[in-house]
């Protein structure tokens, strides 16, 4: 089992990716401010280039930076199959440093915020502050903000009218794979700033798998940054608990892979603790990261325990899929937004060289 930060309900799942570079995160994750990021900001309001002429990357630039620049007050939900979600969001930025809290509506209380890649969720009903540093590893990684062009390679962007999303203005957009290796998008982008107000990834066949839109928005809302950063500092009376995953390399932990799955490439490696069953994390799993520039799949690895880890097999849960093996004395914890079968040639091609 993955400890806590790393698994989670399953539409934790679904928003920890959904907009994540576009709606400042939702629950858990977000686009952080990145220094450089200028160098690919979106044209001003007015002279943007006609939407018929952008590339699936200029695209997801323009969502991005819109992300980061914009103040705004909203209540997203986040629907999966016959399930559904919902959470407030308070998001400032002021060009260097970008500040959110993010309030869950339904389910279990909790109340999340970050600043940058500080992240600190508090649980009321345990009195519990859970703190940890992310990296950006959201729908859109920073591989789009170094200007590479790479994600065009494997999808398509292609102009599919304009629409209306909670009271504003969108060009609506469908990101095409170019392959069966990943999934599409349908994207409701506001006309003005480029920011994504709703979004649905869709399966091979084009159907939806899952939906996260805004229902409310309020843009350039009077955010208090001051007033966030001291609510995030508050954490008198509850107990705190710190997840500090540890930098590392696969090479460095004896991991390689062969034939890896075209357009996706390694982003980021750690450890993290893992739960035991007696419920202490005394144990440590590898977590590596890849990305196409849109999809994210995650490669858990830790020792196999045959007392806990008792059936290999796979799952789906909206958009994200999981597949479980046993590779000789390890077992491997394959997890995204992807279609099963880029999932299996990610396990397949893990290989153990020490």
């Amino acid at each position: 089992m993955i400890s806590r930060s790393c698994q989670g309900p399953c539409l934790q799942g679904a928003w920890r990716r959904g907009l994540a570079g576009c709606l400042a995160g939702l629950l858990l994750s977000t686009a952080g401010a990145q220094p450089g990021g200028e160098r690919n900001a979106a044209p001003v309001a007015g002279v943007q280039a006609p939407s018929e002429q952008r590339s699936v990357g200029a695209w997801l630039v323009r969502m991005n930076e819109a992300s980061r620049r914009r103040a705004y007050v909203g209540t997203v939900v986040v629907s999966t199959g016959a399930s559904m979600a919902s959470a407030r969001i308070w998001h400032v930025c002021d060009g260097t440093q970008q500040i959110e809290r993010v309030v869950a509506l339904t389910g279990a209380p909790r109340t999340t915020f970050r600043r940058n890649d500080e992240v600190v969720t508090f649980l009321p009903q345990s009195m519990v502050a859970v703190t940890e540093r992310r990296e950006s590893s959201g729908l859109f990684p920073n591989l789009l903000r170094t200007g590479d062009e790479a994600v065009g390679q494997f999808y398509q962007a292609r102009p599919s009218g304009s629409d209306r999303v909670a009271g504003l203005e969108a060009d609506v957009v469908l990101i095409e794979p170019r392959d069966r290796f990943r999934f599409g998008y349908r994207i409701w982008s506001e006309r003005t700033s480029g920011l994504v107000l709703k979004l649905q990834t869709l399966n091979l066949d084009g159907q939806v798998l899952e939906q996260v839109a805004f229902s409310e928005l309020q843009l350039d809302a009077p955010v208090s940054m001051q007033k966030l950063a001291r609510m995030m500092d508050s954490t008198e009376g509850y107990r705190i608990e710190r997840i500090e995953p540890a930098p590392t390399t696969a090479l460095s932990e004896g991991w390689a892979i062969a034939n890896p799955v075209p357009g996706f490439r390694s982003v980021s490696c750690q450890k993290r603790s893992v739960a035991s069953l007696d419920g202490r994390a005394n144990e440590a799993a590898m977590q590596w990261v890849f990305s196409d520039g849109l999809a994210t799949v995650s490669l858990f690895v830790q020792p196999y325990d045959p007392r806990r880890q008792l059936h290999e097999g796979a799952t789906a849960v909206g958009a994200t899929h999981t597949l479980t093996r046993r590779n000789g004395a390890w077992w491997v914890t394959a997890v995204g937004e992807a279609p099963l079968q880029t999932l299996a040639g990610f396990a397949k091609g893990l290989e153990r060289r020490q």
